[in-house]
């Protein structure tokens, strides 16, 4: 039965990536075209700028098919805006009880394998590495999509806790443009930090315009704050734990007034701090590798 059920799953998944292919094959033609940063071209979807095969064609697949659980947990954010860190943060507080200090999964994992992208699963060969549905609850995934491109799924419920970090534009954009060159084709030329720049005040950019993107997310925090903590990068460097002890409260895993003084929120902090992190090989040799998120001089 088991053998029967698996080929089933299998032949429904195989109609539905061949239904999302040609949905995306007939999208694409129709869309914008801008400059690329890790690609010769972006695309204009729903008002927003993504890469034209990969990120387009996640999108459309979440949009159309992905089922949030209640007690998911989501971390939203532009590109290069700290989120590595978060996933962390919020990875230790949500296990704190399931795991020591001594031999934490974020020692020997790095922070994207433990808090995948909503859209990871897509692009891994081995799908089972990141199957969504096979996830334990609380499922714990990051996204850069929009809050407008969210399906409704996702929007419309109250039960979904979302957190979304924003950072300071021009360190945002330093920090995008020396990532993205390090992954752009050697058939392309650089990105001179001069055209970075004046892509990035047009909107044009991965996930971009960058303001839409934040205001989008601030707005709807505004709009149900219990559900959406909306939170700023410098404020999480210059008060960790502060934050640390909010994120606990907002998502249900609030700090005891034994765990506090036995120092669990500063273990936790610790545990993920970038010099902590860093060192490790396996965000060492990631090709998302963990910046240390220094604030940058405008120019």
């Amino acid at each position: 039965c088991d053998n029967i059920s698996n080929t089933h799953s299998e032949q429904t998944d195989s109609d539905l990536i061949q239904k999302a292919d040609e949905r995306y094959r007939e999208t694409l033609p129709n869309l914008p075209k801008g400059k690329g940063w890790m690609t010769q071209h972006l695309v204009q979807y729903q008002g927003f700028w993504v890469n034209p095969d990969a990120a387009l064609k996640n999108l459309m697949w979440i949009q159309d098919h992905f089922k949030p659980r209640p007690t998911d947990i989501f971390l939203a954010s532009f590109p290069k805006s700290g989120t590595t860190w978060l996933k962390a943060l919020i990875f230790a507080i949500v296990n704190r009880t399931r795991y020591g200090f001594a031999d934490h999964p974020l020692l020997t994992t790095g922070p994207h394998d433990c808090f995948p992208f909503l859209y990871a699963h897509l692009y891994e060969k081995d799908r089972s590495r990141f199957d969504l549905d096979g996830f334990p609850s609380p499922r714990l995934l990051s996204s850069h999509i929009p809050y407008t491109s969210l399906p409704n799924s996702m929007t419309d419920s109250q039960s979904y806790r979302f957190i979304y970090i924003c950072r300071d534009p021009k360190d945002v954009l330093v920090s995008t443009w020396l990532f993205m060159n390090k992954l752009r084709p050697k058939e392309l030329a650089p990105l001179s930090l001069e055209e970075a720049f004046e892509l990035f005040c047009q909107g044009i950019s991965p996930y971009g315009p960058f303001w839409d993107h934040v205001l989008g997310y601030w707005r709807a925090s505004l709009e149900t704050p219990e559900k959406i903590l909306f939170l700023k990068y410098e404020e999480l460097k210059k008060e960790p734990f502060v934050i640390v002890k909010s994120l606990g409260e907002f998502l249900g895993y609030p700090f005891s007034l034994e765990e506090e003084s036995k120092g669990v929120v500063e273990e936790i902090v610790k545990l993920c701090s970038f010099e902590n992190l860093s060192n490790l090989e396996v965000n060492r040799t990631s090709v998302q590798k963990f910046s240390k998120g220094a604030t940058a001089p405008f120019f």
